[in-house]
């Protein structure tokens, strides 16, 4: 009788358990993967702008090159204060943060005239972006723990090929649809208009995202239950790993 018991009370918390990660999983993954394809996006598009840039402002490959080059300078110096103030502020006002300056930022790029306003708006881009993708994989370990967060990490990495069908199609639209309509050049068009998804996005994180299980109304208590035991279970497993220094 006791191990009947047992098997009809393991039962129901395997299905509260499934039932909440698939909650979860379909909640969040999509959103993310969409921020991402974006994300990518707003990163890459300046090698289709690059095209016009140089017969519009006279851009050598050497202006071109160091303007990449200060993306990703910007890039590694804030990427850790950037998710060091995520763990402070939860996930919403990060992604809200990140992603709204990213946008304004990246429409704000048909603004440049010369090399040095390039250098800083690739600058500015690259700080904005910083600590997204390592932000979001941090994010996930607030509610999957290792099995199940490595199947969303592949799945969140599908956004890099979407990325570049999407983005190409879409610089081809703007650039040969809307080139030199209000007197702006193709290459504008394409910062301004690519730049207001992730605006939106931001915004939307902000209202539709939560911190973590705790604070999910979409989540019923026991499921809320399941997954906070499953990270705290995780946690206790890895405090017990010894780590050793580089040495």
């Amino acid at each position: 009788m006791s191990e009947t018991s047992l098997a009809a009370g393991a039962a129901p918390e395997r299905e509260i358990r499934q039932a909440a990660y698939r909650k979860a999983q379909w909640r969040i993954a999509p959103f993310l993967m969409l921020c991402y394809v974006v994300n990518l996006i707003d990163r890459t598009n300046i090698g289709f702008a690059q095209i016009y840039m140089r017969k519009d402002l006279g851009f050598t490959d050497a202006v071109y090159g160091t303007g990449i080059a200060m993306f990703f300078v910007a890039f590694l110096l804030f990427e850790v204060p950037s998710n060091l103030l995520l763990a402070r502020i939860g996930v919403r006002k990060t992604l809200l943060r990140i992603m709204v300056a990213w946008g304004v930022v990246s429409s704000g790029t048909f603004m440049i005239s010369d090399p040095v306003t390039y250098y800083i708006s690739r600058f500015l881009l690259g700080m904005a972006e910083a600590g997204f993708f390592p932000g979001v994989l941090l994010y996930l370990t607030f509610w999957f723990p290792s099995d199940r967060r490595t199947r969303l990490i592949a799945l969140f990495l599908l956004a890099l090929p979407c990325s570049g069908f999407i983005g190409s199609a879409a610089a081809g639209w703007i650039m040969h649809g809307l080139a030199g309509a209000l007197g702006l050049a193709a290459w504008q068009w394409l910062f301004i208009i690519e730049g207001i998804p992730a605006v939106l996005l931001g915004i939307s994180a902000f209202l539709y995202l939560d911190d973590g299980p705790r604070n999910a109304r979409w989540l019923t208590p026991e499921q809320k239950r399941v997954i906070e035991s499953d990270l705290a279970a995780e946690q206790v497993k890895k405090a017990r790993v010894k780590h050793y220094g580089f040495a």
